[in-house]
């Protein structure tokens, strides 16, 4: 069901008599890994698809209205929109944020860095406290060691869960699958975020750029995430529409129920038009899982020259 922009923002005012329009059937949960927390299997993106609504007052009644619907994970970041992604969700969260499991990420790499970052994520976001906190963006085992280091971000990242700043700690990658592996391995995370799709899937990245391979070999799916399955991490399955980039190749359901047939707690989606909220809350709805011949059908139907094309935009990409 498509609404005109006025009529979306009419819709949003109504609050839970326009949600009764839409059916009031709620969205599937999963675990979110051990972490003993339930989560819808569709969060809502707040990243560069957001920032595509120009208007703040639209992107707040989006986003209201998708916590009505029961999109109740919010992915925001410290540099999305320069701090007006934050912005945005702060305007909601003086009277829903205890309705909401609230997630932002720190891009910075030194301590002092990050720690400003966290204060002013904090203050922009209106709240004492976060649900989940992430690293930004690992990139390489170079990079990993600059987290890593005695006061990098990763040693704040920790002491914001221990003191209870966040309730639980992460890490998020685009573009480096054996890096991720490796933080992985070595560091207590509660929760990873990875781009997961039907393309990426069949991609290594190295000092040549990607390139085509047998899934086996290196991608987020078949490095990463068994790592985090193993260890009880909450997984997020990011890019499952490749910023827009798949459409073409498969159903949007597809897309979506492709990476949510993983072993992923949920899907953060960008939503950068109010028909597509509407359309991705009914496919989380319907979901079903994909069958593993359905799965293998989907990752070749994308032609080798799409997957490379898809891999080096991410491959430079920051969802800002």
């Amino acid at each position: 069901m498509a609404l005109s922009r006025r009529e979306f923002l009419g819709a949003a005012a109504l609050g839970p008599l326009a949600v009764k329009a839409l059916g009031d059937s709620p969205l599937p949960t999963r675990d979110f890994g051990r972490t003993g927390v339930k989560v819808p299997i569709l969060a809502f993106g707040c990243g560069s698809r957001y920032m595509a609504y120009e208007d703040d007052d639209e992107a707040v009644a989006v986003l209201g209205r998708a916590i009505d619907l029961g999109i109740t994970y919010l992915d925001t970041a410290h540099s999305y929109g320069n701090g007006r992604s934050e912005e945005r969700v702060g305007r909601l969260m003086a009277t829903r944020r205890k309705e909401v499991l609230l997630q932002t990420k720190l891009g910075a790499r030194k301590g002092d860095d990050a720690r400003r970052q966290l204060e002013l994520s904090l203050k922009r976001l209106k709240t004492d406290h976060l649900d989940v906190l992430h690293v930004h963006s690992l990139e390489s085992l170079d990079d990993l060691a600059a987290v890593e280091a005695k006061d990098g971000v990763l040693r704040v990242v920790m002491e914001a869960r221990d003191q209870k700043v966040t309730r639980f700690a992460g890490i998020t990658g685009h573009a480096d699958p054996a890096s991720m592996k490796v933080a992985l391995e070595r560091h207590d995370f509660d929760c990873v975020q990875m781009a997961l799709n039907v393309a990426r899937a069949r991609m290594q990245f190295d000092a040549s750029g990607p390139n085509p391979v047998k899934m086996a070999e290196a991608s987020y799916e078949a490095l990463a995430l068994p790592v985090a399955a193993a260890k009880g991490m909450g997984v997020i399955a990011m890019k499952v529409f490749g910023q827009d980039r798949l459409i073409d190749e498969a159903p949007p359901e597809k897309l979506l129920y492709y990476a949510l047939s993983l072993p992923v707690s949920l899907a953060t989606v960008g939503m950068p038009k109010p028909e597509l909220l509407d359309r991705n809350v009914q496919l989380a709805r319907s979901f079903q899982a994909l069958s593993e011949p359905e799965m293998r059908q989907l990752r070749a139907s994308v032609g080798e020259a799409r997957r490379t094309a898809l891999a080096r935009f991410f491959r430079d990409h920051r969802d800002a």
